[in-house]
């Protein structure tokens, strides 16, 4: 895929921008969402979105933290930033002044400002800040690229991502960079990907993109050459705006009976029974106001190994 390759010469030249800075490391992108899963509510306004798991840089930490009992509720954590000391690297012959131990007036003048100096609101990573970053990295970087001999960037207002269009006269691509930051070992992340509208700056929603987008991956591996499921999906995605649903409960609602259907029963000849499976579920739509605990239970499932349609039926009893 074109914007795969695009992002890994971005990621290439990340590196060395950011090699001996203190902003954060950025790791690969993860391909996420609908285009990533091999559908899209509007085939004519596609867009990439990838995401981009950030670590901390040198003499810093990040630690997850949960708000106040509602934002618990949402799932809605803050980035703490915590400097750390180095003098043992220091010692060690990293030219590197410790922020903890050396003075400020000497490192103001030997020494880049901390994470928390930049990207921070008090001592919290904050997403407007790093989407504003994002923006003058892709802005900067794009010349050296292959890709800007033959095409042209456009550059969309950040808040809470780093949006772009790249054309060549024939052909367009819409591109969303989101960014956020692993929780441990698993496919959950805390991501700039917005959950509702004005959340604070210092605000990382929980994400299960990655880990719907390695279900729906591993869905597609099991499923047969005629498998409509994806048709399905985008078949009640388009009639959203009639019906009054959101994407996200109607994706939740095919990833449901994907998990307690076999594939086999995604046949073509099975499209209308398959529907009215979603019909039905829709009725039901408020027991899927625990979507959050549902993707919690599928990553677990998918992390523990359990790969299978049988063994992830049971993520939905929440």
């Amino acid at each position: 895929m074109w914007t795969r390759t695009l992002m890994e010469h971005f990621a290439i030249y990340f590196r060395r921008v950011l090699s001996n800075s203190f902003y954060p490391v950025l790791q690969g992108a993860i391909g996420v969402g609908s285009a990533f899963e091999g559908w899209s509510p509007r085939e004519q306004d596609v867009v990439y979105q990838v995401l981009i798991p950030m670590t901390p840089p040198r003499g810093h930490s990040f630690h997850l933290e949960l708000g106040t009992a509602w934002q618990r509720r949402l799932r809605n954590f803050h980035i703490r930033v915590q400097q750390e000391c180095t003098c043992t690297s220091e010692q060690q012959g990293e030219h590197m002044l410790c922020f903890l131990h050396h003075p400020e007036e000497e490192l103001r003048r030997h020494q880049d400002p901390s994470l928390l100096h930049t990207l921070c609101t008090g001592s919290y990573l904050d997403v407007e800040k790093t989407a504003r970053w994002f923006y003058q990295l892709v802005r900067a970087i794009w010349p050296a690229l292959l890709e800007s001999h033959r095409w042209h960037l456009v550059l969309l207002p950040p808040r809470r991502s780093c949006q772009f269009k790249v054309t060549n006269g024939r052909e367009s691509y819409r591109i969303e960079i989101l960014f956020g930051v692993r929780q441990g070992n698993s496919d959950v992340f805390v991501s700039s990907q917005p959950r509702q509208a004005h959340a604070s700056s210092t605000i990382w929603p929980e994400s299960y993109a990655v880990a719907e987008m390695k279900f729906f991956r591993y869905i597609a591996r099991q499923a047969p050459p005629d498998s409509l499921h994806l048709k399905c999906l985008q078949f009640f995605t388009r009639l959203q705006l009639g019906l009054g649903f959101s994407t996200y409960t109607i994706k939740t609602i095919v990833m449901h009976l994907l998990s307690i259907l076999p594939a086999s029963q995604w046949r073509r000849r099975h499209f209308v029974r398959r529907l009215m499976d979603i019909s039905e579920s829709l009725r039901d739509f408020p027991l899927y106001t625990t979507k959050d605990c549902v993707r919690i239970k599928v990553v677990d499932s998918l992390s523990l190994g359990r790969e299978t349609p049988q063994s992830l039926g049971n993520v939905w009893d929440c």
